[in-house]
């Protein structure tokens, strides 16, 4: 935007899911041990599928009834009943345990036809499914306590080719560096990380480096497999000289109880990269959301999140699809006085389609999740409280005209500011997401569940 032209899912943060996930950053790479983990408080019932594989199943619900079913997208190719298998006290295989060969369960009793196991299969993750009855494993893998908002765009085909965050891991599996600070006393970095896969970051790291100095946040690490990490943006058409880079130090948070540092944009400040992979060009469709604050806005153009022009210029109607956040009201609005989650989609902040759409209400909470999607002729608004209740579709329906349909999207990203570099916005970036294809419903659902069980503002 310029100035100039003004699976429906249960929380599964604490839940066992089975992921095999890994993703890379600039120096840091995070894995898992492949394979899958077994439910918790399985019932005999289940089977025992020998060199199977599972592939795009979902995690299974904890305490599951005898007899229940898998999750859907689960295929078990030449599948035999083990023998010798038993089931332990109550059938329930601890957290943290593997399934062996012939269903056996390594802690907590084990599991020889109460689980589902695949002996030597593997596992590709998933969310969407359900299972009562024990569980799923994949041989050779790794138990994961933890579910990050790309776990669960994987296992909905809808992989994140872009995932930032300055507060916690967002793949299940990612043990790598979270962001990196400049000291601005020596100018020297120190990369961020978590503090074990899936977790939250290290906050005292960053505390001890900046001691006795200020620091301001230099790179944004993509936890995807992309590599699509953000830096200070550069000149553009409505700035023509790089923006600031945001103090390291300018918001500190609980989220579950760990001290987290957000990425706390004031006018000027803003990152971008022009040269992404995996990000949708043209008309292909994407999904993005962001976790942004109620509380910290204005109506400045543009805090946004998302797709934008790889020139740092205004490229015309069409050319960007980014999630905003604030109260701007020079394009298009909601009702009330805002703040609005509205799309960007250049030369135009839209609530729905052209102008007013009193379905799009404000959202003043502490902690907000805004999202956008689009595909071909189409695209929705939504939004909610990150820390509670579910998602409300602001808008779902057909692009703006004239010029937006189809959409010539460009696939540069940025952050706290619009496609040509207006850098006047003003607010505050949790995390946020970006993928290859156009989310479902039960999926953006499943998120807003991640999000929320991540515990936003808990000591």
């Amino acid at each position: 935007m310029t100035n100039n032209t003004l699976l429906a899912l249960a929380a599964l943060g604490p839940a066992l899911i089975i992921l095999a996930c890994s993703s890379t950053d600039d120096g840091s790479t995070a894995s898992s041990n492949g394979g899958g983990s077994s439910g918790i408080g399985g019932a005999t019932g289940g089977q025992t599928a020998v060199g199977g594989t599972s592939s795009g199943g979902a995690a299974p619900a904890a305490g599951g009834a005898s007899g229940g079913v898998a999750g859907a997208g689960i295929t078990n190719t030449g599948g035999a009943i083990a023998s010798g298998g038993t089931i332990g006290a109550g059938g329930v295989t601890a957290t943290g345990g593997t399934t062996a060969f012939g269903g056996t369960s390594a802690a907590g009793g084990s599991i020889g036809s109460g689980g589902f196991t695949s002996a030597g299969g593997t596992d590709a993750g998933g969310a969407g499914g359900s299972g009562d009855s024990g569980g799923m494993a994949g041989s050779g893998g790794s138990t994961s306590a933890v579910t990050g908002p790309c776990d669960i765009y994987e296992a909905g085909n809808t992989p994140c080719v872009a995932a930032h965050s300055t507060v916690r891991a967002l793949y299940g599996a990612y043990s790598g560096n979270l962001y990196q600070v400049r000291r601005t006393s020596d100018k020297t970095t120190k990369d961020i990380g978590v503090l074990g896969p899936g977790g939250f970051a290290d906050s005292a790291a960053q505390d001890s480096f900046c001691s006795g100095s200020a620091c301001t946040i230099s790179v944004i690490y993509d936890q995807s497999p992309k590599g699509n990490h953000l830096r200070s943006a550069p000149a553009g058409g409505y700035k023509p000289s790089p923006d600031q880079e945001a103090n390291a130090t300018g918001l500190k948070l609980t989220i579950s109880g760990h001290p987290v540092y957000a990425v706390y944009i004031n006018a000027g400040m803003g990152y971008r990269n022009d040269a992404t992979s995996g990000i949708a060009t043209k008309d292909l469709p994407e999904g993005e959301y962001m976790v942004t604050s109620g509380k910290h806005y204005n109506g400045g153009c543009c805090f946004d999140y998302g797709n934008a022009e790889t020139s740092n210029k205004d490229d015309g109607n069409g050319t960007m699809e980014a999630v905003y956040f604030g109260n701007s009201t020079s394009w298009g609005r909601g009702s009330g006085n805002g703040p609005w989650v509205m799309a960007d989609l250049e030369n135009g902040l839209f609530a729905g389609t052209n102008g007013t759409n009193d379905m799009n209400t404000p959202l003043t909470s502490d902690y907000v999740t805004a999202m956008v999607k689009g595909k071909q002729g189409h695209f929705a608004i939504k939004g909610g409280n990150a820390q509670s209740g579910m998602l409300k579709t602001m808008y779902d329906g057909a692009r703006p005209t004239p010029g937006y349909d189809p959409m010539k999207k460009e696939g540069a990203i940025i952050l706290g500011i619009g496609g040509d570099n207006s850098n006047s916005a003003v607010g505050t970036f949790f995390e946020g997401c970006m993928t290859a294809g156009y989310p479902s419903d039960a999926t953006d659902d499943a998120v807003q569940a991640n999000v929320v069980a991540a515990g936003y503002g808990q000591q």
